[in-house]
C-alpha cells in the first residue's frame, strides 16, 4: 500500500512540472540563469554583458596613440591622362562605308581612320565649287565699276561666300590642303587619327548609321600615364603638391615608377572620406596600364595616428566593429573606420574610438556572443 501511495505521488509530479514549465515567466527565467551573455541598456546605450567565468577569460588592449614615419603609404591605380586621349565623333548624319583600323591598333596622326558618306558633304563641296567659281569670274571682269557700280560688290560678295564655304567644310572635319585638293563635289570623305596613339575605344561598325555627335574611336597614348592614390581626410595635412611619390606595382614588383603630387582632389567622398590626388608619371617603355594596380608611398611630414591589434576590430554588416569594455562585465559593440591595416598586425582607427579606452582583443568571440544574444544567426 505505501508502495502504490509513492509511485502515484511520483506519477503527478512527473504530470505537473511539464505543465507548469511551459509557463512564459518560467521559460523566461531559465534562460537568463544559463545563458553565458545577454544585452542590456546603460545610460541608452547596449551593452554585450557576460558572466563572469567567461568575461574573465577575454584579452584586453588599449587604444594607443603612435608616432607616423614620414613616408605615407596607400593603395593607388594607373589611368590615362585624359590630356593625351582623343575622341574621334561623326560631325555630321552618315553612314560608315569603310573601317580600316581595330581595337588595340596603333595608329599615326594623320592616318585614313574610316569613310563616311554623307550628302552634307557633297553639299558643302558643292557650294564651295560654287563660290571658288563667282569669286574667279569676278576677278576676271577686273576692279573697275561699270556702269551700274556694281564689279566691285560681287568681288566682295563672291569672296565672302567663299570663306564661309570654306568655314563650313572645316567644320565638317575637312583639312585645308583637302579644301584646296577639292575638284567635284563628292559624298563621301576620309576621317583620320587626330593623335598618334593606341585605339582603346571603337564604337564604329560598317555599314552603321551615325548622328552628329556620335563618338566613333577613342585613341590615347601611354607615354605618360597617372597614378591616382586614395588619401584619407586625417593625412590632409601631411600632403601637398609638389610632394615626391613612389609607385610599386604588382606586375613589376622590383620596378619604382617615381613622380611627383600634381593635384589634390578638392571635396572628400561622402562615404569613404577620401580624397584622390594624382601623380603624373613618365612611361617611356609602356609597362604601366591603366587601371593596373599599385602601392603608393609619399615622402610626407610625420604625424600621429590612433591603433590597435588587428584581432581586435571584427568586419561584419559591412562595417567594422570593436568591443570596448565599459564595465567588469560590460561591453559595447562600437562601429569604427580603420584605414589598413598594416604589416606590423595593427588597424589604424580613423573614427570611432578614443586615445586609452579599453578594446577587447577576442573581437570575434564577442561578435558571435552578441549575435548569440539578439537571437540572431551569426
Amino acid at each position: 500500500m505505501v508502495l502504490v501511495t509513492i509511485l502515484a505521488a511520483a506519477f503527478m509530479v512527473a504530470v505537473w512540472y511539464p505543465k507548469s514549465f511551459d509557463s512564459p515567466v518560467s521559460v523566461t527565467q531559465m534562460v537568463r540563469q544559463t545563458e553565458p551573455s545577454r544585452i542590456t541598456l546603460i545610460h541608452g546605450q547596449e551593452c554585450l554583458t557576460l558572466s563572469t567565468s567567461v568575461a574573465s577569460a577575454l584579452t584586453e588592449t588599449r587604444v594607443s596613440e603612435i608616432a607616423l614615419p614620414g613616408e605615407l603609404e596607400t593603395t593607388g591605380q594607373v589611368n590615362f591622362d585624359d590630356r593625351l586621349v582623343s575622341t574621334i565623333v561623326s560631325r555630321v548624319s552618315g553612314r560608315l562605308e569603310d573601317i580600316r583600323v581595330s581595337q588595340w591598333d596603333t595608329v599615326h596622326r594623320g592616318e585614313n581612320i574610316l569613310s563616311l558618306y554623307s550628302p552634307d558633304f557633297m553639299t558643302a563641296e558643292a557650294e564651295y565649287l560654287q563660290a571658288a567659281s563667282g569669286t574667279k569670274r569676278a576677278s576676271a571682269r577686273g576692279a573697275v565699276d561699270d556702269a551700274y557700280g556694281l564689279t566691285h560688290e560681287i568681288s566682295n560678295s563672291s569672296g565672302d561666300l567663299k570663306a564661309a564655304a570654306i568655314r563650313k567644310l572645316e567644320l565638317l572635319g575637312l583639312r585645308s590642303d583637302d579644301i584646296a585638293n577639292i575638284r567635284e563635289a563628292t559624298p563621301s570623305q576620309w576621317m583620320r587619327a587626330p593623335i598618334s596613339g593606341i585605339v582603346v575605344t571603337k564604337l564604329a561598325l560598317r555599314g552603321a548609321q551615325v548622328n552628329p555627335g556620335d563618338q566613333l574611336f577613342a585613341l590615347a597614348t601611354l607615354q605618360r600615364v597617372w597614378i591616382t592614390a586614395d588619401l584619407y581626410e586625417v593625412d590632409c595635412s601631411r600632403v601637398r603638391v609638389g610632394q615626391r611619390l613612389e609607385a610599386v606595382t604588382v606586375s613589376y614588383p622590383d620596378e619604382v615608377f617615381k613622380g611627383v603630387v600634381d593635384k589634390i582632389s578638392p571635396a572628400v567622398d561622402r562615404n569613404a572620406h577620401v580624397l584622390s590626388l594624382r601623380c603624373e608619371v613618365e612611361n617611356p617603355d609602356e609597362m604601366l596600364k591603366p587601371q593596373m594596380l599599385a602601392r603608393v608611398r609619399i615622402v610626407t611630414r610625420p604625424g600621429s595616428a590612433l591603433v590597435v591589434p588587428e584581432e581586435a576590430v571584427v568586419f561584419d554588416d559591412d562595417a567594422y566593429y570593436a568591443f570596448v569594455k565599459t564595465g567588469s562585465h560590460q561591453f559595447e559593440r562600437r562601429k569604427v573606420q580603420i584605414s589598413s591595416w598594416n604589416d606590423q598586425g595593427y588597424a589604424r582607427i580613423l573614427s570611432g574610438l578614443n586615445v586609452g579606452e579599453n578594446v577587447m582583443r577576442d573581437s570575434l568571440k564577442l561578435n558571435a556572443l552578441w549575435h548569440q544574444s539578439r537571437g540572431e544567426s551569426y
